[in-house]
């Protein structure tokens, strides 16, 4: 098994606020990222799929086709926005990280090739937070 990581870049908008919760409570449980007036990030996003390489071509998948399908499926859909408010496929979800991530997911793998499997979501929020998620 062969293992292939594109990583692509966005900044995007977003507030942790739940709209069932006092505006207080909001505040304690998610500090300043309940921020009435949003906050940014600039997000890295590592996509890793994995199979066998073709014999023909000693490709997994051609790297530019995977970056091209990563910018149409996803960062299209998420550079520049506000998660919560511009992004159709985060309607009414919290627009934590962990929920991006698997968001993501959900949106790549109909359009992989059949060849391959999509491995790992890793997205950085920070240089120093990130989140990992496998399909699971």
């Amino acid at each position: 098994m062969v293992y292939l990581t594109r990583i692509e870049h966005f900044n995007a908008a977003h507030k942790l606020y739940n709209p069932r919760w006092s505006k207080e409570k909001n505040e304690e449980l998610f500090g300043v990222c309940a921020n009435e007036n949003w906050h940014g990030h600039n997000f890295d996003l590592h996509v890793t799929i994995k199979g066998t390489p073709d014999p023909d071509t000693g490709f997994l998948m051609d790297a530019k086709k995977l970056s091209k399908l990563i910018n149409e499926k996803i960062l299209e859909q998420l550079d520049h926005k506000n998660l919560n408010l511009d992004v159709p496929f985060l309607k009414d979800m919290m627009c934590t990280t962990e929920n991006l991530a698997t968001a993501i997911w959900q949106q790549l793998t109909p359009h992989l090739p059949s060849e391959v499997q999509l491995h790992a979501i890793k997205l950085y929020e920070t240089p120093r937070i990130y989140v990992e998620y496998f399909g699971e």
